[in-house]
């Protein structure tokens, strides 16, 4: 304690509560000092002119107490900067703690004070500042890996994903083809599995894999990441633009990641970006058992200790990308998803509304106004239809003029013929709305083609096994129908095109 100081200031006329304010001290003990200055009957002047030796002679019991009592304390400050990093600690709770073991030991003041002097002097501040388990900073390195495509030779770039845990410095890696967002979002999902828990947040740099629209505020997360969030049951978080402060400590890690991984990677050849990420994953390890240069721990021990427990646990199942995409419900029921080229029926009070359309790996759901109304498993066969019958209308309901009679009528119009294969059409499907489409693509021939040429196709193509629109288009486009041998089967007459294109996609 710096008595002198102390002295100076009651010789001011400081109040003894102005002077343990000034000090960071208790107001007790600078009441016991000013009673112990009394019973010696020095004045404050006289106190002043004195040494410091000659001021701890005065004084020889409480200094000596107090040397121990700070000894006694000092002893707990490691403890006490880790537990701090834990959810909920305060230094309240812990002077609480520290008193009840040590009932003569220093009042709060005093005890913040002499913590706060040690972290400043230990240079701990810097671990204190984050609370464990509350984010996750992510970014993608400057500098690229490489491996070798097996099959072409070809020299690629794997871009670097890290992540660390701030709290306990903890740090993932792992090589992405891109910086795209699917390549991010699956090197989260790898890096929090890896972790075996969820932080409160993810904080990433204003990247256009996670960022739709930036703003100094209220920037806007795409939905995919925000999709991401939920299923973790986190929040994105972007760091500021030009505020590289928020982010310093990841860029602190991307430069030991260039030290101690890149360069033992730096001679190697690796044939595909599996073979590179188990090298980065074996390098991982290593990574985090170093010891810090300022301290007896490693991010490990620290992650294992402080972080780990603070983290939510990870869902059942990992995310999986969605993408999305809008759509219009046709008049059958149906939504057409151009990735796959296939159809999935949506409830028919749906028919006309455009809906947002959701694919997962093996999922499609359908939307509207924020509500999921379909949910199918994904087909990647082109041209198939996806239906579920709750979805359908009464096969005898009038439905928006098209139902069986009517497009049997609109064929007799052609020729019989063509009334008989599209009634064929619409009954060979369990659902025959499923046939509407493909019979007005037929009666629609007529528009392209002159109707009697429609009906000689029509009766042509009646020779084969199932009924289709493509097998009239294609019997039309190659001129069959003019040719004369019906009794050859239609497969060695039609050539097989599967991908006409076109604005209709009909099967």
């Amino acid at each position: 304690m710096d008595l002198q100081q102390l002295i100076q200031l009651k010789h001011k006329g400081l109040s003894n509560r102005k002077v343990a304010e000034a000090l960071g001290l208790s107001r007790n003990t600078v009441n016991s000092y000013v009673r112990a200055f009394s019973q010696h009957e020095l004045s404050y002047q006289q106190l002043e002119a004195l040494s410091e030796a000659e001021l701890a002679g005065l004084f020889p019991q409480a200094d000596a107490k107090d040397q121990g009592r700070y000894e006694q304390l000092a002893g707990y400050f490691p403890t006490f900067a880790k537990e701090l990093r834990k959810t909920g600690c305060t230094l309240q709770t812990l002077w609480r703690s520290y008193l009840a073991d040590h009932p003569d030991g220093y009042r709060y003041t005093q005890f913040v004070h002499h913590f706060n002097a040690w972290k400043d002097t230990t240079k701990a501040s810097g671990i204190l500042r984050h609370q464990a388990g509350r984010k996750l900073f992510m970014d993608f390195a400057g500098k690229t890996l490489s491996y070798v495509d097996r099959d072409t030779g070809e020299i690629r770039r794997a871009q670097v994903f890290v992540a660390l845990l701030p709290c306990s410095q903890y740090t993932y890696v792992q090589a992405t083809a891109s910086q795209k967002r699917e390549d991010l979002v699956r090197a989260v999902t790898d890096g929090l599995d890896w972790l075996g828990g969820v932080p409160n947040a993810l904080v990433a740099d204003n990247m256009k894999a996670v960022v739709a629209k930036g703003h100094k505020y209220a920037p806007v997360i795409n939905k995919t990441l925000k999709d991401l969030a939920l299923h973790y049951g986190c929040v994105v978080d972007p760091t500021r633009p030009y505020h590289p402060q928020d982010k310093a400590l990841v860029e602190g890690a991307v430069r030991l990641v260039y030290q101690r991984i890149f360069y033992p990677l730096a001679n190697q050849t690796f044939f595909s970006l599996e073979e590179l990420n188990k090298a980065i994953r074996e390098l991982l390890g290593p990574y985090n058992d170093y010891r810090f240069h300022n301290r007896p721990t490693t991010r490990r021990q620290q992650f294992l200790e402080i972080e780990q427990p603070a983290l939510d646990p990870l869902p059942p199942a990992p995310y999986q990308l969605r993408h999305y995409r809008r759509a219009k419900v046709q008049k059958v029921s149906h939504i057409y998803l151009g990735t796959d080229k296939n159809y999935y029926s949506v409830p028919h009070r749906y028919v006309g509304r455009h809906v947002e359309v959701q694919l997962a790996a093996d999922v499609v759901e359908i939307f509207y106004g924020g509500e999921r109304i379909a949910h199918h498993r994904r087909s990647r066969t082109a041209g198939k239809y996806t239906t579920i019958g709750a979805h359908m209308p009464s096969t005898h309901q009038v439905y928006n003029d098209w139902n069986p009679k009517w497009f049997a009528r609109r064929a007799a119009a052609v020729g019989p013929y063509t009334e008989s294969y599209i009634r064929r059409l619409i009954g060979q499907y369990d659902y025959p709305e499923i046939g509407y489409k493909q019979a007005q693509g037929i009666l629609a021939l007529t528009k392209q083609y002159p109707p009697e040429r429609v009906e000689a196709a029509c009766h042509r193509a009646a020779q084969g096994h199932r009924a289709g629109y493509r097998i009239v288009a294609n019997i039309l486009k190659n001129n069959l129908d003019q040719t004369r041998d019906p009794e050859l089967p239609l497969e060695n007459h039609i050539p097989d095109h599967s991908n006409i294109r076109g604005g209709n996609h009909y099967q």
